[in-house]
């Protein structure tokens, strides 16, 4: 178990490597100069020049990727080209509005998702199953930037019951919250239901009722457990999307995350602080779906054995 959480760590680190380059090579290759946002048109070309200089805008694309790689390992991002603030502290100012809005969705989509999953499963064809397919299937076809200004027209403009936008009290959460958490929680439905239908299925469970075992104790204490790692791998995968997600979202209801603040940095060309932004969410992919094969070796003996 230890060497292949090894492997695993550094195919990790492999990929998150592959994507600091790719977004170092993207954001040069992009069309548009950092310098000439930040002085405007009207500087002299030898004002230009100066900052280019000082900034390292001007050695070449290697030796510029160079010296990016060697303050990563370092832990150095830079600094933002805008504010020449560290591009780390930047990111750890935003870092916990971000990471609060993800675990409010997740724990909102769970609530959801694993009573109407649960229920369908164990009605098969019945009118929970309806309702859960159907809600699924409105979940999954509205995006967050149709849905967020939908929630916030009802609830902000028409009820008046939450805040429009913001990140400065707790109700300002709700809206956010309830735009991402509805987006998981419809696939995620749907796995439930899936999953624990299979497997009520299975021979093993109707040998539990054979030897005259309750409903509730097969349901809890055998199907569950062996339906959970197909529902494991969804909220692995969809809490990394979720990151990406909160973009739009944040973007939306004016929430003071990463996903503000890099595209905050994207219109102002501010290389260092993209990157930084990029690689933050990279990473945290990357480490959610590490922590979901270590909990795979928990969950199930057979991968520990393989």
């Amino acid at each position: 178990m230890l060497n292949a959480l090894m492997l695993r760590i550094g195919l990790a680190l492999g990929v998150a490597l592959g994507v600091a380059t790719l977004v170092f090579l993207l954001l040069h290759l992009a069309p548009g100069d950092p310098v000439e946002a930040m002085l405007g048109e009207s500087a002299s070309a030898a004002d230009r020049a100066a900052l280019r200089t000082a900034m390292g805008l001007d050695a070449p694309l290697p030796t510029q990727w160079l010296g990016y790689v060697r303050g990563l390992l370092h832990g150095d991002l830079g600094l933002a080209l805008g504010s020449q603030h560290p591009v780390s502290a930047l990111i750890l100012a935003r870092l916990p509005q971000t990471a609060l809005l993800a675990a409010s969705a997740l724990v909102l989509a769970l609530a959801l998702a694993l009573p109407l999953g649960l229920r369908a499963a164990l009605r098969p064809g019945g009118g929970w199953d309806r309702v859960t397919s159907t809600l699924a299937v409105l979940g999954m076809s509205l995006p967050s930037f149709v849905l967020g200004p939908l929630l916030m027209m009802a609830f902000a403009v028409w009820l008046g019951w939450l805040p429009v936008s913001g990140s400065d009290e707790a109700a300002t959460l709700v809206l956010p919250a309830l735009t991402l958490g509805l987006a998981l929680a419809a696939p995620l439905a749907r796995m439930v239901r899936v999953a624990v239908g299979e497997t009520l299925r299975e021979p093993f469970i109707v040998a539990a009722h054979a030897r005259g075992l309750s409903g509730q104790r097969v349901l809890w204490r055998h199907a569950l457990r062996n339906a959970a790692l197909p529902v494991l791998t969804l909220v692995g995968m969809q809490l990394g999307a979720l990151l990406g997600g909160a973009v739009v979202t944040e973007m939306v209801f004016g929430w003071a995350g990463i996903g503000q603040l890099v595209l905050e940095a994207i219109q102002r060309r501010d290389y260092p602080l993209v990157q930084g932004c990029v690689l933050t969410i990279s990473l945290s992919y990357v480490a959610i779906n590490l922590l979901t094969d270590v909990l795979y070796q928990v969950a199930d003996p057979r991968v520990r054995a393989a």
